[in-house]
């Protein structure tokens, strides 16, 4: 009986061992794929805060976690098991639907640009676009819906990195990695735009109640500091989502065969770093997301009439409220 239970607990610690080298592989796995789509991650955490701007104070941090609730089900409820089932039947699906992606990203991006250029165009391309909120709840309900719309696109290309980094054949291996990259990149982000829209509080609360002059001093300079802050990252996230829909469509352009795009930024790109080789690889990553950016811009303009009169109208049937009944 003692050697049956001594070959049970070998066993068991066999087992265990197999498990703790499991856990470790998918938690290696994980940092590896997490930091090859941290471009992604960066990009979304500089989009989402222009979607809280406007509200009041105590409406800033729900606002964060509905957007945070939605990508969670974005990545957890459909992108995973899309991912994985389009990456076992249907791969060449991935790439078309990316591109797809990339446009909207474009066409947001661009609406941006043409808002500051033309802003009373802009306001009557939005009206027909989308229709006004009748309050504040329903504005808040219209933000939410487009920063948890903007997230699926970011979401998507994060897990179809991901998934590229992991060896295929174990689809629960996959899955699990891909499970630890959703909720560590969704932490990570929306734990960052939460820090970043709430610091302009902090920094009131320390100005008042500080109780060293230091800290009344750090917190003069949030209150200072944040709004001039939240404007440049508006202009990063803007230019985030161009350079992530042009560059997405340039390398879907190239996977389907017309690599002439994707080509002729490279070779800009070896051509500009090699002027200052000590810092080659930053004006290479600098010249590809400039040239995607314009790639983007120039997609999102010609998105911008075809939403107007093409998308908008033909939406607007399925919008259309019922006459009321006498």
């Amino acid at each position: 009986m003692s050697v049956g239970l001594l070959a049970l607990l070998d066993d068991v610690a066999a087992l265990a061992k197999v498990a703790a080298t499991s856990v470790d592989d998918i938690a290696g796995q994980a940092m590896k794929a997490g930091a090859k789509a941290a471009g992604a991650m960066i990009d979304d955490a500089a989009v989402t805060p222009k979607y809280v701007q406007g509200f009041k104070p105590e409406r800033e941090l729900p606002i964060v976690g509905k957007i945070a609730l939605g990508s969670i089900k974005n990545k957890l409820i459909f992108l995973l098991p899309a991912a994985l089932l389009l990456s076992a039947f249907l791969p060449w699906m991935i790439n078309p639907l990316l591109m797809l992606g990339g446009a909207y990203l474009c066409y947001e991006g661009a609406e941006k640009i043409y808002e500051g250029l033309f802003p009373h165009r802009a306001h009557e391309h939005e009206k027909k676009v989308v229709p006004s909120a009748a309050n504040a709840e329903k504005l808040e309900a219209e933000k939410v819906a487009g920063a948890i719309k903007t997230d699926f696109i970011l979401s998507a290309e994060i897990m179809t990195i991901a998934l590229a980094q992991i060896p295929a054949g174990n689809v629960v291996n996959q899955a699990l990695v891909l499970l630890v990259v959703a909720l560590g990149m969704t932490i990570l982000v929306y734990g960052g735009v939460a820090l970043i829209v709430k610091a302009d509080d902090v920094g009131l609360y320390l100005a008042k109640d500080g109780k060293t002059g230091l800290g009344r001093a750090i917190g003069r300079g949030l209150v200072a500091g944040m709004p001039v802050f939240l404007k440049w990252l508006a202009i990063v996230g803007t230019a985030a989502m161009l350079w992530v829909g042009g560059g997405i469509i340039v390398h879907g352009l190239a996977g389907m065969g017309f690599a002439g795009p994707e080509h002729w930024i490279e070779d800009i790109a070896h051509l500009v770093e090699g002027t200052i080789p000590a810092i080659a690889g930053v004006l290479h990553w600098l010249t590809v997301a400039v040239l995607s950016g314009i790639v983007g811009l120039i997609i999102g303009f010609i998105i911008i009439p075809i939403a107007e009169y093409g998308i908008a109208p033909v939406l607007g049937l399925f919008r259309r409220e019922k006459p009321a009944a006498h």
